[in-house]
């Protein structure tokens, strides 16, 4: 079936029952996650009454046994002199060992139960804190398509007018949002989510540490603890970042896009980040700076991804007239007459920059680099 026309208007009826879709679906992704954390706040509490029961269950325990022992040995005193002692006196010796014995064993037995109450609550908090996660990441992600689909799509919509080319450019949408899906749940999976259940068994250790070889030794393992946690907080926000800053609403564009490429560099630690505004540090408008950062982002992640470089250098410059950016790698370059899959990434940044009524050039050869030069006209 060969389209040649296709209504604008049905594109932005498919885009609203979509945003409308996708909005319930955050909304019920939120309330899963608020139901995790009421949940998680609950088997925290719980755990740390059983800890506090297990700690108390075993001094009481160590007690028993103490007595136990000594009623066994005047049991035993008393069996050897027999006849020195009443009736009364070896049937009380005999009921207190007895006794005592019983009540170690009851010990013993009510321990077992809250250390597997204690275990199982921990396996629970471990898939609580992973859901909690999950829901959170599919948040941030929701969000951005969200935005994608109420601005930058919509107004490709009244740009692009041959219905082949649009649906080409969906079916890219699609591929790309399914890619950047399963490329972070490759990262969450690998990173924050194995740090936290190693976190998990970790404190285990500690505590068996400090019961066994005492409290020096359990304070090395928790300085082991905290670098472990500290390392998934690094790649939950490298995450999040790669997402979209929330400093961006907060600070605006050039304080957002120094910790950006500063959070970059130290993640591709082998490439060198040079940023560098030298025009005015002023708020744009909403629309500009997402675009503007979600272009710098493409072209830095295009550069760290292709370009095999070692050497990013970014420069901005703001004046009341225009915004002028320019992303330079010292990579492997390539030749911008060859079509390539990969270049729909390019097509995205051309489209955003037209949507702003702005130039984007981009010079490059074999072996020497890439220069990507944008130009957006403002008026401040």
């Amino acid at each position: 079936m060969n389209i040649k026309k296709f209504d604008t208007k049905t594109l932005d009826l498919i885009l609203q029952k979509m945003i409308t879709t996708v909005s319930t679906s955050k909304d019920e992704i939120f309330r899963i996650g608020e139901q995790c954390r009421k949940d998680h706040e609950t088997l925290t509490e719980e755990l740390r009454e059983v800890k506090h029961l297990v700690i108390k269950t075993i001094e009481e325990g160590d007690k028993l046994d103490i007595q136990t022992r000594f009623a066994r040995k005047r049991l035993s005193e008393v069996s050897m002199h027999f006849k020195d002692y009443t009736e009364a006196e070896v049937r009380d010796a005999y009921e207190k060992a007895h006794q005592l014995q019983m009540d170690l064993s009851m010990n013993r037995q009510i321990e077992k139960q809250l250390r597997d109450r204690r275990d199982d609550i921990e396996r629970r908090l471990l898939g609580v804190s992973e859901t909690i996660e999950r829901a959170e990441s599919l948040v941030s992600q929701i969000s951005v398509v969200m935005n994608y689909l109420t601005s930058d799509l919509k107004q490709m919509g009244e740009i692009i007018e041959d219905a082949r080319m649009k649906q080409e450019f969906g079916l890219k949408i699609i591929e790309a949002q399914e890619e950047e899906r399963k490329r972070l749940s490759r990262e969450i999976h690998d990173g924050p989510a194995q740090m936290m259940a190693n976190v998990m068994m970790r404190s285990d250790l500690i505590e068996r540490v400090y019961n066994e070889r005492g409290g020096d030794e359990a304070i090395i393992e928790i300085k082991s603890l905290k670098k472990m946690v500290r390392s998934a907080l690094y790649e939950v926000r490298r995450i999040i970042y790669d997402l979209r800053p929330m400093a961006l609403d907060d600070l605006g564009l050039v304080p957002t896009l120094k910790k950006y490429l500063q959070t970059i560099e130290e993640y591709h630690s082998t490439t060198k980040i040079k940023f560098a505004n030298v025009g005015e540090e002023v708020r744009l408008p909403p629309q500009y700076e997402v675009a503007l950062f979600r272009l710098i982002q493409e072209s830095v992640t295009n550069a760290l991804k292709h370009a095999n470089t070692n050497e990013i250098i970014v420069k901005m410059e703001i004046n009341k007239t225009r915004v002028v950016v320019i992303v330079k790698d010292n990579g492997k370059g390539f030749d911008i007459r060859e079509k390539k899959a990969e270049s729909f990434g390019i097509i995205g940044m051309r489209e955003r920059v037209e949507l702003l009524e702005g130039q984007i050039s981009i010079d490059s050869s074999i072996g020497k680099g890439t220069i990507v030069i944008i130009q957006i006209p403002l008026s401040l």
